[in-house]
């Protein structure tokens, strides 16, 4: 069995654009974790940052439990992620503790800073956890760099509106009600969502953006992710042959 770390910015990021896959894993019987950089505590306009970032990471880790998950937070302040030598040594030591097989990111190219923000420090973190003479929390170097997985952007879009690439997606028809259920459990950011990004029902509009990708692949629900390859990471494909004929082809 593997496992798998999925490390995003906010409490409920993962819910909106990997959480289907991860369902499918759990399911399989593989090791899975959620990881948010943030307690997400500027999400709110009704409670002060300490409230909201208790009731966030309470969310979090509810929705994590539902798919058999263990939740985490690296505890950056919310919109104060970013890419310097302390942060990095902090999601090394995160990486080394947990030893993952699979590390699925937030997408570097994205509407949010600390999206694009906790990406890169991800993406490093994984070069940096089998460097013995980088000093990082007490969990020995890890023996290889993980195998590294970037989510889809929020909507698929950089911050210029223009399409992002993927390199495959996951039919996730099986597991989207979990999905649905999990982000359902951050009951917090419904009027949150409706008052910043003007949408009304965030639980319909994560709904209508698996519908999308879906039909890009033919399927009725999907998520879509990208392998970052660049030398020294692995190349092999790690994370597709865990989810066998769940994976999905780009439309030629």
């Amino acid at each position: 069995m593997a496992k798998i770390v999925a490390i995003h910015a906010h409490p409920d990021d993962i819910e909106w654009l990997a959480a289907g896959t991860l369902a499918l894993l759990g399911r399989a019987g593989h090791e899975i974790a959620i990881v948010t950089a943030t307690a997400g505590e500027g999400g709110s306009a009704e409670y002060p940052p300490e409230e909201t970032g208790r009731i966030r990471q309470a969310e979090a880790a509810e929705a994590a439990a539902l798919i058999g998950a263990e939740y985490r937070c690296l505890g950056f302040p919310d919109l104060g992620v970013f890419n310097d030598d302390p942060s990095r040594r902090r999601v090394t030591g995160l990486i080394r503790a947990m030893a993952p097989d699979v590390v699925i990111a937030a997408s570097p190219i994205d509407y949010h800073p600390d999206h694009e923000a906790i990406s890169v420090l991800v993406r490093d973190a994984c070069f940096a956890a089998p460097v013995a003479n980088y000093r990082a929390g007490e969990a020995p170097p890890l023996a290889a760099i993980p195998h590294l997985y970037f989510c889809d952007a929020a909507g698929g879009r950089d911050r210029e509106g223009r399409p992002q690439g993927r390199d495959f997606a996951v039919d996730v028809g099986a597991t989207f009600q979990l999905r649905r259920e999990m982000l359902d459990r951050h009951v917090s950011q419904a009027n949150w969502v409706r008052k910043h990004h003007a949408i009304d029902d965030h639980l319909a509009s994560m709904e209508a953006w698996a519908r999308r990708v879906g039909r890009d692949y033919g399927v009725a629900f999907a998520e879509g992710f990208r392998q970052y390859r660049h030398e020294p990471y692995p190349k092999s494909p790690r994370l597709q042959e865990l989810l066998g004929d769940k994976v999905l082809a780009n439309p030629s």
